[in-house]
């Protein structure tokens, strides 16, 4: 006699992520129970579903009650939410102001998700990272691709990671662009296109971005992510080199992303995480 397979929920934001990470799922040979959010999620998704509700943006409650309907008991969180569209749209209910209230001093993503997680475990549900359910999505060390960055702008890169290790404990961006060791635009709630193009503009092209997590970020939330729209955006904005931290990004259809940057001249790296800073004597 067969076992029932376990049901994996998904709580899935915007973007291509939660359908790699849904069809991830269900090539191992578990279920997946799809919550979705209006306006954010591609409606795609309920094709990829065992299970597949719709809510608005901050129906926290909706979203445990419908896990629990399914059967969940372990869940990721995948895709994003324009912050901008969240300040404007979300329409919090009676579980998600209690979630807020518990981080009114601190209004830094990762603190905020942490404490969404907290609300899932107190219902037994255990919250884990997409790459836990995905792990082929995670950027690997090295050159992807034909183009490689030059001296310069690997010192560019080095630059760019330094200030994004500085800026982790304000919860700004995960994304700088840098051209001659000048820092030209940093990510805020605009997200990295925006901050690409802009960087783009302002170096005259041929600029170098570089995208990693926050230090001490939760890696089950909120991964930096690249895709071919990324390498799309960044030739638009008159090319160079795109820099990814190796192991904590994941990718969006890799060898699409590599032809991409093949065919539009763009060097791409996976960089090694910085050494953990030596213990105190």
């Amino acid at each position: 006699m067969s076992e029932t397979p376990e049901v994996i929920g998904l709580v899935a934001g915007s973007g291509r992520l939660p359908t790699l990470v849904a069809q991830a799922v269900r090539e191992a040979g578990a279920q997946v129970a799809i919550i979705a959010h209006e306006g954010e999620s591609d409606p795609a998704l309920e094709a990829e579903a065992d299970f597949f509700r719709w809510v608005k943006l901050g129906q926290l409650g909706r979203v445990r009650a419908a896990l629990q309907e399914a059967g969940v008991r372990r869940a990721t969180m995948a895709g994003g939410v324009k912050k901008v569209r969240f300040f404007r749209d979300a329409r919090p209910d009676a579980a998600a102001l209690k979630v807020i209230a518990r981080v009114v001093t601190s209004r830094g993503d990762d603190k905020l998700l942490r404490v969404i997680a907290s609300y899932f475990e107190e219902a037994g549900i255990e919250i884990v990272g997409a790459t836990e359910l995905a792990p082929g999505l995670l950027a690997g060390e090295g050159v992807w691709g034909r183009h490689r960055p030059s001296k310069g702008q690997r010192q560019d890169i080095e630059v760019g990671a330094r200030l994004l290790e500085a800026m982790g404990p304000l919860d700004i961006g995960q994304a700088v662009v840098v051209k001659d060791q000048v820092v030209l635009a940093v990510e805020a709630a605009e997200g990295t296109d925006a901050c690409v193009e802009r960087g783009g503009a302002l170096g005259g092209g041929d600029v170098v971005v570089v995208k990693r997590p926050k230090p001490g970020q939760d890696l089950r939330f909120d991964l930096p992510a690249v895709g071919p729209g990324t390498v799309e955006t960044l030739a638009r904005a008159g090319g160079g080199v795109l820099a990814v931290e190796a192991g904590r990004t994941i990718v969006l259809e890799r060898e699409a992303l590599i032809a991409a940057a093949d065919r539009l001249g763009i060097a791409v790296v996976g960089v090694a995480p910085p050494a953990p800073a030596p213990e105190a004597p």
